[in-house]
């Protein structure tokens, strides 16, 4: 039995919990905000989040952030754009043995990090492990046959991860392209945050498989270009995590898209849904592919809708119009 720690009590850090719990791991979840873990052990749910999915009163939670002392695996659930100042914080608690997960799928604004390197530069440690692909916290909660990837340097932390985590309905693949599967789950948001957009104009299935399938090259090549391995564009934090963000309605990035198409501000979508998280990397991506001299014509495009004041029919024909050319493989 292990001790793990998850900090964040969102969907996807308390799904993540309740996986632990039945392995048979003693489980703590850490949340910034004593009255979400109030409200979490009035209802015995995440009643936004997860609503109908009981939430054990063996898993521990508390707001005292010194509940990492001893962890055997410390993960973070934590929103992008909080994740560096959350890892500061557990930092001091931080020893040589423990396993450093990030589930977070995005890259720092003003860095352009990857957020494995953010956590890496507040918490040293060479145990850090990325477990990503397509796993909606609704699902996994639920016991719903998922799989998923480990990704690391440090083969035996990874192999800890799949160990521990993996059971009769959660599968864990082994990768060591940290910087393609992150790199995957986090533009994966922006392309279905353009799908969600087409299908709140009222476009088809050829629209969401054009858009999905440029996508995931354009992915693919900003990927190569920061040092990738191509081949893992092919894999679940790749294509697997695009198709399950693009078609769900669970994905609160395509939710986002479809109130955008229909008219509701870039904002205002935001407002309305909560973390969406292809929305704060967009601007991210768009500068990390200038600086390495890569062309993205749908990143480009969704940060003039979302920052520019850009029209979406508008930005739909200038992708059309592009100049025509031979399909890039």
């Amino acid at each position: 039995m292990a001790k793990i720690v998850i900090l964040g009590s969102g969907g996807f850090g308390l799904s993540l919990a309740i996986v632990a719990e039945h392995c048979g791991h003693n489980v703590t979840v850490w949340s910034k905000f004593q009255s979400e873990i109030d409200d979490i052990r009035s209802h015995g749910e995440h009643v936004q989040k997860l609503p109908g999915v009981p939430i054990s009163e063996s898993i521990a939670m508390t707001s005292d952030i010194s509940c990492i002392k001893g962890c055997d695996i410390l993960l973070f659930g934590i929103p992008s754009s909080f994740v560096r100042s959350v890892a500061r914080e557990a930092a001091p608690y931080i020893d040589d043995h423990m396993v450093v997960v990030n589930t977070g799928k995005g890259l720092e604004e003003g860095s352009l990090k990857t957020l494995s390197e953010v956590i890496s530069e507040e918490i040293k440690t060479d145990k850090l492990v990325v477990l990503s692909g397509p796993s909606h916290a609704e699902e996994v909660a639920r016991c719903v046959p998922t799989t998923i990837v480990a990704a690391s340097s440090n083969h035996g932390a990874a192999e800890l991860v799949q160990r521990e985590f993996g059971n009769s309905y959660l599968r864990i693949y082994l990768n060591d392209d940290v910087k393609g599967c992150e790199i995957g789950g986090a533009l994966k948001n922006i392309i279905a945050l353009c799908v969600g957009i087409c299908d709140g104009l009222g476009y088809g299935d050829n629209t969401k498989a054009a858009l999905m399938t440029r996508g995931i090259h354009e992915i693919a090549r900003l990927g190569k270009a920061c040092g990738a391995d191509t081949a893992t564009f092919s894999g679940l934090t790749g294509i697997g995590d695009l198709i399950v963000t693009c078609t769900s309605m669970h994905s609160r990035n395509r939710r986002a898209g479809i109130l955008i198409g229909q008219g509701v501000s870039p904002e205002e979508a935001v407002k309305r849904v909560g973390t969406v998280e292809g929305y704060f990397c967009c601007k991210a991506a768009y500068q990390l592919a200038k600086s390495v001299g890569v062309e993205l014509p749908i990143t480009e495009q969704l940060n003039k809708i979302l920052f520019n004041g850009g029209d979406v029919r508008a930005a739909l024909g200038a992708l059309m119009n592009r100049p025509q050319n031979y399909e890039e493989i």
